[in-house]
């Protein structure tokens, strides 16, 4: 390729030469355009300058293209699998996944239909044994006894301690106007219970898993949206029969805020993470179990009004999977912090034009961590990460909203 270069810049210094040679009767000097006495000399010269030039240029390319290809393994081996949970569906549109481990192994789900919104769309789940994802089910729709049928929206499914699989889901017309419903299941998801609607003023889970305290309470992160985008904290001590709730947990003058996601610190204290139309990931600190909160703040992290999930690993790392931009939601990225307010770039997942949204994540018994996420509307993606093998580095650039 270097020998290729320097012919076709050669070939028309020595064309040229050569006609001068042929009138004159002396060589062309390319620098002057003057007849020269030194003959090919020049030539000899010029391309010997003209290689050195190229080798450098095409060495530094060289340890560049080396230095990209190092790169790329250092910050991918630790990506175990991708794959899709399915690549055909009776539905032509899906999002919002949740995955959770059981005793019979990982378990997914998320709404699909013709579109969101549309009355049609269910809740969908697909099991994995260890060997694959089972065929795609749907086990609630938005069907009531009158006839009238709604959309279902924003599955979360948990795995508590000492009780059966948890599906919480809401229904409703729009996030707004929807309401919160609850079924469970004592075989790992192969069969669900009659669903059953949460009293008025409890949604459950809005679209993040809870987390059990030390006493068995699920402390379920939820937010509202009809008065507003709220944040605020639902709990229950006895897995969905009765409920206890904070006030809202943010000023909407100050951040429209929701979704929240909830990490529990090795220390004790509990933070959440939330989804915010101020460009901003938002925050929040609990001392007291979750009964109350400190002021919201904006975080360093952009937010393109998406939703994101986190998970407490167990060597006390926070893992993060979010939209790293304001507008859009495409790349979606991995970050890491070791205490919830310092954040490191650990792994882009997407960073094709697209959506790649709606992340939820977990950290199952074997130290893994397993992240699902919608697939430009149309698929749901599972990837399988080493956390020990994430080597944190500088966050990227912000692509800023207009």
């Amino acid at each position: 390729m270097i020998y290729q270069r320097i012919g076709a810049l050669i070939r028309p210094r020595r064309q040229a030469s050569n006609l001068a040679r042929q009138q004159t009767g002396r060589p062309f000097s390319a620098a002057a355009g003057n007849p020269v006495h030194f003959g090919d000399s020049f030539y000899t010269m010029y391309t010997l300058k003209l290689f050195l030039v190229i080798v450098l240029i095409s060495g530094c390319h060289a340890d560049l293209h080396v230095a990209a290809q190092s790169e790329r393994p250092s910050t991918q081996q630790a990506m175990i699998k991708e794959e899709f949970i399915f690549e055909k569906a009776p539905f032509p549109s899906c999002h919002a996944s949740t995955l959770v481990e059981t005793r019979e192994g990982i378990v997914a789900a998320w709404f699909g239909g013709t579109r969101e919104r549309n009355p049609d769309v269910g809740i969908w789940i697909s099991r994995h044994d260890g060997n694959g994802w089972s065929p795609v089910a749907e086990v609630a729709s938005g069907l009531q006894e009158n006839g009238d049928r709604f959309p279902c929206w924003n599955p979360v499914l948990f795995q508590p301690q000492g009780g059966p699989l948890l599906l919480f889901y809401k229904v409703g017309p729009s996030p707004s106007q929807w309401w919160g419903i609850l079924a469970t299941s004592a075989d790992g998801g192969r069969t669900w219970s009659k669903p059953k609607r949460l009293r008025d003023g409890i949604l459950g889970p809005i679209k993040n898993k809870p987390v059990q305290l030390k006493d068995g309470t699920l402390l379920c992160p939820s937010s509202t949206e009809h008065a507003g985008w709220q944040v605020h904290m639902e709990m229950t001590g006895d897995l969905g029969r009765t409920w206890k709730k904070t006030e809202a947990l943010n000023d909407i003058k100050e951040f429209a805020a929701i979704q929240p996601t909830i990490l529990v610190h090795p220390s004790g204290r509990i933070q959440i993470l939330c989804r915010s139309q101020q460009k901003k990931i938002t925050e929040s600190w609990s001392a007291d179990g979750g009964r109350t909160w400190t002021a919201m703040q904006a975080t360093t992290l952009p937010n393109p009004n998406s939703g994101i999930d986190a998970v407490m690993l167990k060597d006390g790392r926070a893992l993060l999977v979010y939209n790293h931009t304001e507008k859009g939601r495409s790349p979606l990225n991995v970050a890491i912090s070791e205490d919830g307010k310092n954040w490191q770039s650990a792994l882009v997942l997407e960073d094709q034009p697209g959506e790649y949204s709606y992340p939820a994540v977990i950290q199952t018994a074997d130290g893994l961590v397993h992240i699902t996420y919608t697939w430009r509307r149309e698929r749901i993606k599972h990837v399988v990460l080493d956390p020990s093998k994430l080597l944190p580095h500088g966050l990227p650039a912000i692509r800023r909203a207009e």
